[in-house]
């Protein structure tokens, strides 16, 4: 079993910076991509930003330039660090990562974190 544990958010003003972190633990062969999501009370979950195991990196284009994904492979974690934060980034935001369990299994399973409510006050 594997689980994703989150840590940071919370209420921020407008302009303002927060970082999320996200851990992975359990049983992990290898992690390839891990990332943030987030969903806004009425709408549908989008994403906010991957990355491989390869640092390649991939942003949704309201948050580029103002948000930064990195990851410690090591520690089978992910960050995502929120700068000039604006009202419409407010969301609850969710940690996910693609995990093999096994050296005797290819395929990558997609896991998610509790989520953890980003608030943004104008």
């Amino acid at each position: 079993q594997v689980q994703l544990v989150q840590s940071g958010g919370g209420l921020v003003q407008a302009g303002g910076s927060l970082r999320l972190s996200c851990a992975a633990s359990g049983t992990i062969f290898s992690v390839n991509v891990m990332g943030w999501y987030r969903q806004a009370p009425g709408k549908q979950r989008e994403l906010v930003a991957v990355t491989t195991s390869g640092d390649s990196t991939t942003y949704a284009g309201s948050v580029k330039g103002r948000f930064t994904i990195s990851r410690d492979n090591a520690k089978n974690t992910v960050y995502l660090e929120m700068n000039s934060l604006e009202p419409e980034d407010t969301a609850v935001y969710y940690c996910t990562a693609n995990v093999r369990t096994s050296r005797y299994l290819l395929s990558y399973d997609t896991y998610w974190g509790q989520g953890t409510q980003v608030t943004v006050s104008s």
